[in-house]
């Protein structure tokens, strides 16, 4: 289980910052910054993959309620334009900035760091190490599943409600029959193989 060593380690106060999304063929990339306040920390974080979605839901609720959380977004079409992983960055970065305070040190899982201003240190696996990036894994996750369940309802077919984007079979079997969405990603490849033969009949 995480925990909260590693915050103990840097000047106050200490955000946490993860990613949800690098990996689907459709939505926004998501990435929460969350400053966990140490009289206030909730019961049972943990890496958000190591979580069922009602139990990273009532997380996120709890740590909404007593931490300071920053979420940052980067669209489809930042995606497609500065590629996956700048627009990951982009979404960090976006993350800390809606912190509303400065933070003394960030914390971010993987193993680089965007260009800021901040002081950070990238630490690999840092969602299962880490309590504030554990957090803040919890918070994106939760808010890009939302994202993806909310656009299912307006692009029915592609099973986003259970696969939020990801390339499960039945997902890439509804590309193919269906078309993309403008929330594909056109950059991605299984995407850009379906739009070709739309290119060509346009």
């Amino acid at each position: 289980m995480p925990d909260y060593s590693h915050e103990r380690l840097h000047p106050g106060p200490v955000a946490g910052v993860d990613e949800a999304g690098r990996g689907p063929l459709a939505g926004p990339v998501v990435a929460a910054a969350v400053v966990l306040d140490p009289e206030c920390i909730p019961d049972g974080i943990d890496d958000s993959k190591a979580l069922t979605a009602l139990r990273r839901e009532r997380l996120c609720a709890e740590i909404l309620a007593c931490a300071k959380v920053g979420i940052g977004i980067a669209s489809v079409e930042e995606i497609d334009s500065i590629n996956i992983f700048w627009a990951t960055m982009l979404a960090m970065h976006r993350a800390v900035d809606a912190l509303g305070v400065a933070p003394g040190m960030v914390l971010v899982d993987g193993n680089r760091c965007p260009d800021w201003p901040h002081p950070s240190r990238a630490l690999v696996g840092g969602d299962a190490l880490c309590l504030s990036i554990a957090a803040a894994s919890i918070v994106a996750k939760h808010h890009r599943d939302t994202i993806m369940i909310e656009a299912d309802a307006r692009h029915p077919g592609y099973g986003w409600a259970s696969n939020k984007g990801y390339s499960a079979k039945a997902h890439l079997e509804a590309l193919k029959a269906l078309g993309p969405t403008p929330l594909h990603r056109r950059s991605f490849a299984p995407v850009a193989q379906a739009w070709l033969p739309l290119e060509s009949v346009g």
